[in-house]
C-alpha cells in the first residue's frame, strides 16, 4: 500500500478552520465554504478526504453534519474515499455516516469510554470501515476534543482496539499539532511497531521533509492541515515528493 498524504477539512461553525492544538478561538485559518475546499483538494490529487466536525468533537453535538453530508454527496462520485470524525458518540451516529456513504468513521471519545462499540461496528460493517483516533498528549490519550486526559497510552489502547476489530488507527501527536514546528516521529513509530493494522499519522507536519520522516516510521498515511492551508507547500508538491522519493 502506497504512503498517502491526506488533506484535512476541519469544520467549526460551518467554516473550514485550522486550530492551534485544537483550542477554540485559536483559528489561524477560516474559510467560508468547506465543500469548495474539499473539491479543491480533489483537484490537486487527493485520494482521501479527512473530514472533522470540530463542534462535534469539542461540544459533543455534530453541528456540521449537513455540510459533511453535502461533501459526501458531491465529492464521493469524484472517486475519493472519505473518512469522518468528530462527535461520533454512538453506534447510531457511526452507522448513519456509513450508510450515507462514508468509507471510514473515526471514533475517539466514544471508543475510549466504550471499547465494545468498536467491535459492534466492525462486526456490523467490517473492520475496514472502523478507525479509532488516538490523540496523545504527554504520552496519554486525550478525549472530548482534547479537553480531558485519560490514563491510557496510545500503545495500550491501539493494541486493544486492534483486537476488538478496528481496521486502522489515527494517531495525532497533540504535543506538535498546529504549532508548525515540525514532527516528532518517535511516538508514531512506537505505535506502528506495536500493531499490525495501518496507522495514519497526524500532528506537526510543516515541511516536505516532515512527510518523508513520517513515512519512515512505517505509517500508512499522514493527515496534513495547517501546512497546506498556510502555504508551506501544496498538496501536489506533497504527492510528488512522496512519489519521487520511493
Amino acid at each position: 500500500m502506497a504512503f498517502e498524504v491526506i488533506p484535512a477539512v476541519d469544520m467549526r461553525n460551518g467554516k473550514c478552520v485550522q486550530l492551534v492544538q485544537g483550542v477554540p478561538g485559536s483559528e489561524m485559518v477560516s474559510l467560508d465554504d468547506p465543500v469548495a475546499v474539499a473539491k479543491d483538494w480533489i483537484s490537486q490529487g487527493a485520494k482521501t478526504l479527512h473530514l472533522i466536525d470540530l463542534d462535534g468533537a469539542i461540544e459533543g453535538t455534530r453541528q456540521n453534519a449537513p455540510l459533511i453530508e453535502k461533501i459526501v454527496e458531491e465529492c464521493r462520485p469524484m472517486g475519493v474515499e472519505i473518512q469522518v470524525g468528530g462527535g461520533i458518540r454512538s453506534f447510531e451516529d457511526a452507522a448513519g455516516l456509513l450508510e450515507l456513504g462514508v468509507d471510514r468513521v473515526i471514533l475517539s471519545t466514544a471508543a475510549i469510554r466504550n471499547p465494545e462499540l468498536v467491535k459492534q461496528l466492525a462486526d456490523s460493517f467490517g473492520s475496514e470501515h472502523v478507525n479509532v483516533a488516538l490523540d496523545s498528549k504527554n504520552g496519554k490519550i486525550s478525549i472530548e476534543g482534547w479537553k480531558k486526559q485519560s490514563e491510557h497510552t496510545a500503545v495500550e489502547m491501539g493494541t486493544r482496539f486492534e483486537s476488538l476489530g478496528a481496521g486502522s488507527l489515527l494517531f495525532t501527536n497533540i504535543d506538535t499539532e498546529g504549532l508548525m514546528q515540525g514532527v516528532s516521529t518517535g511516538p508514531t513509530e512506537k505505535l506502528v511497531n506495536s500493531v499490525s493494522i495501518p496507522v495514519i499519522a497526524s500532528g506537526g507536519v510543516t515541511s516536505l521533509e516532515d512527510l518523508l520522516a513520517i513515512r519512515k516510521t512505517g505509517a500508512s498515511a499522514v493527515v496534513v492541515g495547517s501546512a497546506l492551508y498556510t502555504g508551506k507547500f501544496t498538496l501536489t508538491e506533497a504527492i510528488n515528493t512522496i512519489s519521487e522519493n520511493l
